[in-house]
């Protein structure tokens, strides 16, 4: 079993480990918002595996999620306040706050990323500043993965094992206090302002074992488990346009970037992943879309309508502040508006080209750092638009093969849990 608890929705599947088909499935919704008790997720996934009709048959699963968010737990396993996830910005003074004491080029050396507000660490800063008591009950600080998979391994409130929580080297890479020595834990109290129980990381491939026996894989944060279930290696990088917009790159060595541009990430199997993201993807083809009052297929026939470069109208589409470059509180803007530009169709072309353009400065800033890309993977519901399918080569600027749809996060963290079993 393969599950993908992502930001809006947890996914499930149930995979033959010899075939590799997928035999059952189950999905459940998420709350909107950027603060989320996690209970809402637990009743998710439990109804998600409800659908995907139980775990009667499952020798083997993993749970790969969303990244950063940050789940505070008390002392008896009691979570102590929503979780901030990772696209909240309120810690973007928090995240000044520790580069200014730290300095972003130490951050980067032992950590590979340098803090901005979606990291665990500036989180945990913010709530240290502005919820001082809350801050001090935190006994515990696990990711979304981490949690579900230390719920569903049968611990929580009723069983409040607060040292058999587990993550992978993926998930803590993107805490902003662990790094290429493990966690780096005077960066945890440089946020937190104390000490804290923190998930045993567990390597690609070992494992633990829920309340029925069953092999229990190390996970993934969702990038990862997406390089997984993508089959991407080293030379490939990975465009997933989906509520945020990531690229990252399967690399064999590490990278450092002290701008903070590209976050060095961990991947799930041993190798490196560096990564940009930014929080305006799929989101921007919505919101134009609604603006237009067409659906995801006619913005698509629009766009596809118009010449490159939409004569000369551009979208700089920051509708909800910017990851990547820092700016979180930036605003969109729509440019180079003339009479003869500012047409349905234009407009459409440009919401695509601007969103792929926000994904193209992630890639040439990956492949600054020495990174080679031979191809891009275009994953994600955005995706599925012909209109960036034919676009995206023109704006990225390398070939593009686009995989038929599935749902790559959560076969991603099956295929790791089959691999697991297999051993």
């Amino acid at each position: 079993m393969g599950v993908d608890s992502s930001t809006q929705s947890c996914k499930v599947v149930i995979v033959d480990a010899g075939t590799g088909a997928v035999v059952r499935s189950g999905r459940a919704a998420h709350p909107d918002g950027t603060e989320v008790d996690p209970a809402a997720w637990w009743t998710a996934l439990q109804a998600a595996i409800a659908e995907a009709g139980g775990m009667d048959d499952v020798a083997a699963w993993a749970v790969a999620g969303q990244q950063h968010g940050m789940v505070v737990l008390g002392a008896d396993g009691d979570v102590i306040r929503p979780a901030l996830l990772w696209n909240d910005t309120r810690s973007a003074g928090a995240a000044r706050d520790l580069i200014a004491e730290i300095g972003a080029e130490e951050y980067a050396r032992r950590t590979g990323v340098v803090p901005v507000a979606s990291f665990t660490a500036t989180k945990l800063r913010w709530l240290r500043d502005h919820e001082p008591d809350a801050a001090a009950r935190v006994a515990a600080v696990a990711l979304p993965h981490d949690w579900l998979t230390w719920r569903l391994r049968g611990y929580g409130p009723e069983n409040p094992r607060l040292d058999e929580l587990v993550t992978d080297r993926s998930d803590a890479s993107g805490t902003a206090y662990w790094g290429p020595d493990g966690y780096d834990r005077d960066l945890l109290v440089a946020a937190l302002g104390h000490g804290a129980t923190l998930p045993r990381v567990l390597g690609a491939d070992e494992s633990v074992t829920d309340d029925a026996g069953r092999v229990v894989a190390p996970g993934a944060g969702d990038n990862a488990a997406a390089a997984l279930g993508v089959g991407a290696g080293v030379g490939d990088v990975v465009v997933s346009i989906g509520t945020s917009g990531t690229v990252f790159a399967v690399s064999a060595e590490p990278t450092v970037d002290p701008s903070g541009t590209v976050a060095g990430f961990a991947s799930a199997d041993g190798h490196f992943l560096p990564l940009v993201a930014t929080l305006n993807a799929a989101r921007v083809l919505d919101v134009i879309g609604r603006l237009l009052g067409v659906d995801h297929a006619e913005l698509s026939r629009l766009a596809l309508q118009a010449e490159p470069g939409a004569g000369g109208l551009r979208l700089v589409p920051y509708f909800e502040g910017e990851r990547t470059p820092n700016l979180p509180d930036a605003t969109a803007s729509l440019e180079g508006m003339t009479l003869a530009a500012t047409t349905r169709e234009n407009l459409a072309r440009a919401a695509v080209e601007g969103m792929l353009s926000g994904l193209a400065a992630g890639l040439d800033a990956v492949r600054g750092l020495g990174v080679p890309i031979r191809r891009a993977l275009l994953i994600g519901g955005g995706a599925q638009s012909e209109a960036v399918r034919r676009i995206a080569p023109l704006v990225l600027g390398v070939p593009v093969e686009v995989p038929e749809p599935a749902e790559y996060v959560a076969l991603g963290a099956a295929r790791q849990a089959a691999a697991i079993l297999g051993r």
